[in-house]
């Protein structure tokens, strides 16, 4: 399945509920072969207004650790494990909603088709829930943050915070220590796909892409 295929389909899935109260679903944004996949929990009030990933306040962070990290934006593909904004009502304000282990289950096979079709040198998962959709299985933050992991596929997964997390911290020391790893593993995330040689696969013929599914 090719990403714009993906990015068409998705506006149809129903493979859980949280399609009912979004505004849309919000689709991966990047170059066609990337050397980093970054893949964040779910898109956030903004995301899912805009139709577009990380254009809040957390995309706002993740674009100013990326520069800081001397990683061209270009270099990077932005998604989420789960493509619907999931909220709470709150007057007028829709609060984040953790999406749950059914809802991210539901919602894999769209990043799973994302990482087959993009191909990417290494996956960056931030935060536990993009971690444990990336590997299929729990993991703590704290632990899998400098074990990179390998999948399957052969593509190198590592496990940072998500900027979201940088945000709340509200101790202006603690948070310019934290900030400072998360640069840290943006920037050790690229040198991974300089350690193992990734070169840009070449891009297939369109009789070797898969059908949609919703």
């Amino acid at each position: 399945m090719t990403v714009r295929v993906t990015r068409e389909a998705l506006q149809a899935c129903r493979r859980c509920d949280l399609w009912r109260h979004a505004t849309q679903a919000v689709p991966g944004e990047g170059p066609r072969h990337p050397r980093i996949v970054v893949v964040g929990e779910q898109p956030g009030d903004r995301e899912d207004l805009s139709g577009r990933p990380f254009v809040g306040p957390a995309g706002a962070m993740l674009d100013r650790a990326l520069e800081q990290a001397g990683i061209e934006r270009a270099d990077v593909y932005v998604t989420n494990a789960v493509k619907h904004f999931k909220f709470e009502q709150r007057g007028r304000l829709r609060l984040h909603s953790k999406p749950s282990p059914v809802e991210i289950r539901a919602c894999n096979l769209w990043l799973q088709e994302e990482l087959t079709d993009l191909r990417p040198g290494v996956v960056l998962a931030l935060g536990a829930t993009a971690a444990r959709a990336v590997l299929g299985r729990t993991v703590t933050v704290g632990q899998a943050r400098r074990e990179p992991r390998v999948l399957p596929s052969g593509i190198e997964v590592r496990v940072t915070v998500h900027p979201s997390y940088l945000l709340r911290i509200r101790d202006e020391t603690d948070r310019a220590r934290e900030y400072r790893g998360f640069v840290a593993d943006l920037r050790a995330a690229m040198q991974a796909t300089h350690d193992l040689g990734y070169q840009s696969p070449p891009r297939r013929s369109k009789s070797s892409t898969s059908p949609s599914r919703p």
